[in-house]
């Protein structure tokens, strides 16, 4: 197989694994997880623990549609990265952000492929694009974005695409909430100013395993790969920290873990709830399918 086709392949799928960082713990969607407790005060209703307090911020949070995001993570050695930019979840996910690779076999294999570690993505409700820039287009033709369809990732990933397309399609920034109350445990930590706003702070610990099996769409074969994969890489639990302003609105989530290739560290800040996100597809001429481009490997390959 020629050099620069494995390069732009093998950039293609961990492009693919790299975006859905995005994405955020998931959680229950029933609400009725632990015992939200309340009593009057006589001047007003008055939460009294942590999982009523988070119940609300769940809802206020979801239901306020879109939000600016900025935020840094780390993946082991495959990754660290930092992003900014704006989603919208009214409707599936959709929205743009800016990504930038700082270290890890990511950043190298963005190096090695041409690129300069940095991409725009874009979000809509059936996929996504990640603009790839002149590297890229220089081996295809002017093509400079890969088109992901989420159905097209579930097909050729087996149960690691199945993830990747349940998690995508049900990320939103109340998902860290959502894993707080599935775990069960959770506590408030105290009142802090998080980038001049004062927030509420709470914190648990979450069974990665458990939690998947809780809300996953995938069928039990797909779920079975998938809680091997997750207990190949090494992870058992996530620390998730929140902290919410004074409207019940998310201000700021991470989550912090331990792989066999290293940390999982991940922090994200959320503004300007109910912000205006507009996002266009790439232009046709200058975009080339994930699924075509895997299958143009197979050709290739077949050639050498």
């Amino acid at each position: 197989m020629r050099t620069s086709t494995v390069r732009r392949v093998g950039l293609a799928v961990a492009v693919a694994a790299a975006l859905t960082s995005v994405g955020a713990c998931g959680g229950a969607d029933n609400g009725s997880t632990g015992k939200a407790e309340r009593k009057d005060s006589g001047s007003g209703v008055v939460k009294t623990d942590a999982i009523a307090a988070l119940l609300d911020v769940q809802k206020k949070t979801g239901a306020a549609s879109s939000a600016k995001i900025e935020g840094t993570m780390v993946v082991g050695s495959a990754m660290s990265a930092k992003q900014s930019g704006a989603l919208d979840w009214s409707d599936g996910v959709s929205g743009t952000m800016e990504i930038t690779y700082t270290g890890g076999a990511m950043a190298d294999t963005m190096k090695q492929a041409g690129g300069n570690g940095s991409m725009q993505a874009r979000y809509f409700k059936d996929g996504y694009a990640a603009d790839m820039g002149e590297a890229l287009a220089r081996q295809t033709g002017g093509k400079r974005w890969i088109s992901y369809s989420y159905d097209d990732l579930a097909e050729l990933g087996g149960a690691s695409g199945a993830a990747m397309k349940d998690q995508m399609q049900n990320t939103t920034p109340d998902q860290g909430v959502k894993a707080l109350l599935a775990s069960g445990d959770v506590k408030e930590v105290g009142k802090e100013q998080v980038r001049g706003v004062a927030t509420t702070h709470y914190s648990g610990t979450v069974d990665v395993a458990e939690l998947t099996a809780r809300t996953s769409n995938l069928d039990a074969d797909q779920l079975a790969a998938l809680k091997k994969q997750l207990n190949d890489s090494g992870i058992t639990t996530e620390t998730v920290d929140v902290w919410v302003d004074g409207n019940d609105l998310l201000v700021k989530k991470s989550e912090r873990g331990q792989m066999k290739t290293g940390e999982l560290n991940t922090t994200m800040f959320y503004s300007d709830y109910g912000t205006e996100v507009s996002v266009q597809r790439p232009p046709a001429g200058e975009t080339i399918g994930f699924k075509e481009l895997f299958q143009q490997q197979g050709a290739t390959s077949g050639a050498s």
